[in-house]
């Protein structure tokens, strides 16, 4: 499976993104080119080679009308899009844009209706947040002119990116915030400043020990709509490296890590939750094991076990994808009488499966086929033998005998 890794220990931003991206692609000058016939008004895209720490990689510039965007930023009725690698400055710009002058222009832009819905999508994102700041309507929201363009050439940049190298799955790492202060036009903020901290809402976060904002809005509705899960590196086989380089330096590496490779096909992750009972009658578990797996429970099942005072007791153990980790956690603590769970996080390896229907003269029969490893096998769907079994008056066994 192609895998693309993003390494967010230094946060994200739109600029940061498009760059370490940038380096994974076969040919930038022929991206450059593409870039420069979407037709974005009065952006210059700029690519250059940079170093921080003594590793080498690109940074990007978005020029708009021959500046770079040197973040007037302001939350909701301007772009907040000034992340750590932009110097403060102010009043070069006066000039809004609603977003619906925003979608007239990423409608007119020459690229394929995908990537354009994608960047809409992600520009989304980012009103929407600002509207629940500010406590206004998402279409009053505006942004002030060299910001708008600024984050529809970034945002453009990284859709048209991901679009070329089409990855299987997108996984980063949790996101560093940085900490400290932020100055905007509306006062003195806290990082994350309020925008970026409801993006990054459900993303696994931490302040990590640079004191500056490293996550920007753009770089958090990026990951947000792209990133499938945040987690440590899987087991990947690396095949290109990417680093996208901010403008400031820092003690760490201004940058952001991507990383293309290969995970096994049949390589997943998922969650063990597991709690000890021992108050609980029979008929009490097999009513919270059904209810596990209505709210999303791959597996449920339960191992005789003694506990403290030599007990008999019970222990639940129930595996769940990640990202339905949460329900399950509920359910536990609603269906049971624990006072806690615990959580491993197990890699696992699975054969391709699927479902084929199958005409017998006692009807429609599914049949389980799967493959993987030097293997293939099949077997008939055992809700289906057992209707027919039942409707017969024979054995299961009997009944497969018959097919």
């Amino acid at each position: 499976m192609k895998t693309l890794y993003l390494d967010c220990g230094m946060g994200a931003a739109g600029d940061m993104l498009a760059a370490a991206l940038l380096e994974l692609v076969p040919d930038r000058e022929a991206f450059a080119k593409r870039f420069r016939e979407a037709g974005i008004p009065g952006v210059e895209l700029q690519i250059e080679k940079a170093e921080k720490c003594g590793i080498t990689g690109t940074h990007v510039k978005m020029l708009v009308q021959g500046e770079e965007e040197v973040s007037e930023d302001a939350h909701g009725e301007h772009d907040h899009e000034h992340d750590h690698d932009h110097e403060h400055g102010h009043d070069h710009h006066h000039v809004h844009r609603s977003m619906r002058e925003i979608e007239h222009i990423v409608n007119e832009l020459k690229l394929d209706t995908q990537i354009k819905k994608d960047v809409m999508a992600i520009y989304r994102l980012i009103a929407e947040a600002e509207s629940k700041v500010h406590g206004k309507e998402v279409t009053e929201i505006h942004f002030h002119e060299v910001g708008a363009m600024d984050a529809i050439a970034d945002i453009t940049a990284v859709c048209m990116l991901m679009c070329e190298i089409v990855p299987d799955e997108v996984i980063a790492s949790p996101v560093a915030t940085g900490y400290g202060a932020v100055r905007c036009a509306h006062g003195v903020l806290s990082v994350p400043a309020p925008a970026t901290a409801l993006l990054l809402q459900g993303i696994p976060v931490y302040a990590g020990k640079i004191e500056a904002e490293l996550c920007t809005p753009t770089g958090a509705a990026l990951l947000k709509y792209f990133v499938k899960r945040f987690e440590q590196m899987p087991l990947l086989t690396i095949e290109k490296t990417g680093y996208g380089m901010g403008k400031k330096d820092f003690a760490r590496a201004n940058c952001v890590r991507a990383i293309l490779g290969k995970t096994a096909d049949s390589e997943d992750q998922v969650v063990e939750l597991s709690c000890n009972v021992d108050d609980m009658t029979g008929e009490e578990i097999g009513f919270a094991m059904e209810r596990l797996f209505e709210a999303g429970a791959l597996e449920v099942y339960t191992v005789p076990v003694y506990m403290k005072k030599n007990r008999p007791g019970t222990l639940i153990r129930v595996l769940v994808s990640p990202e339905k980790k949460e329900q399950i956690v509920r359910a536990m603590f609603q269906h049971t009488s624990t006072i806690g769970i615990r959580e491993n996080r197990l890699n696992r390896y699975v054969l391709d499966r699927h479902i084929t229907e199958v005409e017998t003269e006692d009807g429609i029969i599914r049949r389980k086929e799967v493959s993987g490893y030097g293997v293939r096998r099949a077997k008939w769907e055992y809700d289906d033998i057992a209707r027919i079994a039942a409707e017969k008056g024979c054995s299961i066994r009997e009944t497969k005998k018959r097919l």
